[in-house]
């Protein structure tokens, strides 16, 4: 589990075992909760369609050997059952909102039941930006209702009548790789199911998400030119693990994302312009398109490589970067070599030289 969020989780958990901190404890979860979703929005705004359904760990064990719609879809669809139908006692944010509908999904349960094939045939199926307008949902109205929970609701048990009547609802498969979770969540005190449901799944399943598109984005770079089409190599950036490059359909470069289509409009132009790259062109010093904007901190360090490759060739710059992040992290190269264009190109000369 990621270290970070594992002690986070273990700091939540403390505090809501406390009357007197467990306040702070909810603040802090709901927070939380916000900052793990991002990690959802930027898969879902950042991949095309196919990576919803792909399944690069099929066949072995784990969380990851789902698909990225499957997981979101398991992660909400068991929060949704969990906070509305057993805490609160009332209608699903599935069911008030139309969703199966919107997402187009031929299941109401958490799917627990599907197995292999069955989870890329399901996964095809899903709107992705429906699910993700679900999942938001969702969360926000279970964080309202972790806000109105008093610390006396935490050892709220369940009944019999509470197991019948979540069986009843559909919701959960009467297979035997999902049935087990009536009696799983009704065996749990209010608490444990925030801790579970609410938290920790969230943890498992989104971990497991980066597992799925880190595979995706490296199988989408292999034998891609890595240098972008602004300047900026691919083999050096921060997002290496996120991006697949602007050059492919996996881009999720942090500037892309920005845009509704996904597209930088430094590709765009280039595209339109039937050029490799921003180096190949006449205007690239005085440009002020995507990238380039006047307030985008990266742009003079942007600028700076691009001319640089125009110069000197793509190989030559590959070389140089090799070289300064033996001494530099990203950050720090691109705050070098973004104080000004020209004096970023000297650096990078100079570096060359060294």
């Amino acid at each position: 589990m990621n270290k970070d969020w594992s002690e986070t989780n273990k700091k939540i958990q403390a505090l809501l075992g406390n009357k007197k901190t467990y306040q702070e404890g909810i603040r802090l979860l709901v927070e939380f909760r916000g900052e793990l979703l991002e990690q959802i929005s930027y898969i879902v705004n950042g991949y095309p369609e196919e990576a919803f359904y792909q399944m690069p760990f099929a066949n072995v064990r784990g969380y990851h050997s789902k698909t990225l719609g499957y997981s979101i879809w398991h992660i909400f669809r068991i929060e949704d059952i969990v906070a509305h139908s057993l805490i609160a006692q009332e209608e699903q944010i599935f069911f008030a909102g139309d969703f199966a509908k919107k997402i187009g999904a031929p299941i109401i349960t958490t799917g627990n039941e599907l197995q292999g094939e069955q989870i890329a045939e399901f996964s095809k199926q899903l709107n992705r930006k429906e699910l993700y307008e679900y999942a938001k949902q969702v969360m926000l109205s279970t964080n309202e209702l972790l806000t109105k929970l008093d610390y006396a609701d935490m050892k709220r048990c369940f009944t019999e009548e509470d197991k019948r009547n979540l069986k009843e609802s559909g919701c959960v498969s009467a297979d035997e790789n999902a049935v087990w979770l009536v009696d799983y969540w009704c065996g749990k005190d209010v608490r444990g199911l925030i801790k579970m449901p609410f938290c920790r799944h969230w943890i498992m399943h989104i971990e497991a998400m980066q597992r799925i598109k880190n595979e995706l984005c490296k199988r989408a770079r292999k034998g891609v030119d890595p240098i972008a089409y602004c300047g900026f190599s691919c083999n050096h950036c921060f997002l290496g693990q996120w991006c697949g490059s602007c050059r492919t359909e996996y881009n999720a470069c942090s500037f892309a994302t920005c845009f509704p289509d996904g597209n930088c409009p430094n590709v765009t132009c280039c595209g339109e312009r039937n050029l490799d790259g921003c180096y190949e062109c006449e205007e690239l010093e005085n440009c002020k398109k995507g990238f380039y904007i006047q307030d985008n901190d990266g742009a003079n360090a942007a600028k700076a490589q691009a001319m640089f490759i125009r110069k000197y060739g793509k190989k030559a710059f590959l070389e140089v970067h090799d070289k300064l992040h033996q001494k530099y992290d990203f950050a720090k190269t691109q705050e070098i070599l973004g104080q000004d264009m020209q004096e970023g190109l000297k650096i990078l000369e100079n570096e060359s030289l060294s």
